[in-house]
């Protein structure tokens, strides 16, 4: 399939000089706008990592760690706004910031509960 084909990550955009700095979010726009060939690979990623990683993640939880069942409430927000957005057409943008910010809250999630 052509539309799953990897393009490679340029962190930096241009050259750095000693006026610009250039930080973390910075990187992080110009890492997302390269991947901008990729969008169908990061909606399939988002989709397959989140259906095997994240859904479990609030029977374990909930069953072993007797945690509320908001959890299992966010994480089901959470897969489904990442299919919108994928199937709604939003930017590549988007999607690799709502699957960074869905693994960064199911992380949380889990050391709250866990630790």
């Amino acid at each position: 399939m052509a539309t799953l084909i990897n393009a490679p990550a340029h962190w930096i955009a241009g050259s750095a000089t000693k006026t610009h700095k250039i930080d973390i979010y910075d990187q992080w726009i110009v890492f997302e706008d390269s991947q901008a060939k990729s969008k169908t690979l990061w909606y399939m990623v988002s989709l397959v990592a989140q259906g095997v990683l994240f859904l479990p993640l609030p029977a374990l939880l909930m069953y072993y760690y007797h945690a509320p069942i908001v959890i299992l409430v966010i994480t089901m927000t959470l897969y489904f706004a990442n299919i919108i957005a994928g199937m709604g057409g939003s930017g590549i943008r988007t999607l690799i910031s709502l699957f960074a910010f869905s693994v960064i809250v199911h992380l949380v999630m889990l050391a709250v509960f866990v630790l």
